[in-house]
């Protein structure tokens, strides 16, 4: 099994009021900058399995403020695959820079919380509104078995419809949870973004995050931070105080 960053912009910044201000705008300021950048995931099986986690943003969206590294799927192409190759998609949530290139992938099955499924008024026999039917993973109370190993687990807070990933390899615990944090200062810190549909469900799903990481060995695959990719790269297991 090999994981892989489908890479699509870089050079942003976010401002510490943006990252840390969810529960007390008083938290971070404006004038304190963090770098941004946009990736998504891409877990190959090897076994003639491939398995995207979000599927980026169209080309047609605009995005501001960062310098460009490949469209999403020039990038996706880019790493040796074809679209007819991708079997399933982790949809973690409903926003535009997770769900753009969708329409580029109509043969995979599409996992998704019912809520955002809704919101976007998915429909096809390929879009799975998923019901996390497996019970609980670790101290997350409602989970779907993907693969061996593969895990979609509900996490309400940032969107409705909100889930993680959490892959098995390795010996350690890979988590690409969407936008749980924007970085990784932001996970250190405990502390939520402006961006949220259900404050307090956002909170537990936080909770539930650092306790995890604090008691299993986890590499944090983010979205919008250069960390992101880093921790991939590197595999670098995160540390909590």
């Amino acid at each position: 099994m090999k994981i892989k960053a489908v890479r699509l912009y870089d050079d942003g910044i976010f401002t510490g009021d943006f990252l840390f201000g969810g529960e007390n705008k008083s938290d971070g300021s404006k004038d304190d900058k963090y770098p941004a950048s946009l990736q998504n995931f891409l877990i190959d099986m090897e076994n003639g399995e491939v398995i995207l986690v979000d599927t980026g943003l169209s080309p047609e969206t605009p995005f501001k403020g960062y310098t460009k590294v490949n469209d999403y799927m020039d990038s996706f192409k880019a790493l040796g695959y074809k679209p007819e190759q991708v079997t399933t998609i982790l949809v973690t949530h409903k926003h535009p820079d997770h769900t753009g290139e969708l329409k580029e992938f109509p043969n995979a099955k599409v996992y998704i919380g019912p809520e955002d499924a809704d919101a976007l008024k998915l429909t096809g026999e390929n879009i799975i509104r998923c019901e996390y039917t497996d019970g609980a993973y670790k101290n997350f109370e409602h989970s779907q078995k993907i693969a061996d190993g593969i895990y979609f687990i509900k996490a309400r807070g940032h969107t409705k419809g909100n889930s993680i990933v959490i892959v098995e390899g390795d010996g350690v615990y890979y988590m690409l949870h969407g936008d749980v944090t924007y970085n990784d200062t932001a996970l250190k810190k405990n502390k939520l973004s402006i961006v949220f549909e259900d404050l307090a469900a956002a909170r537990d799903t936080l909770d539930r995050v650092r306790d995890f990481i604090k008691n299993n060995p986890t590499i944090y695959l983010s979205t919008h931070t250069p960390e992101g990719y880093k921790n991939l790269e590197e595999k670098i297991i995160m540390k909590l105080d």
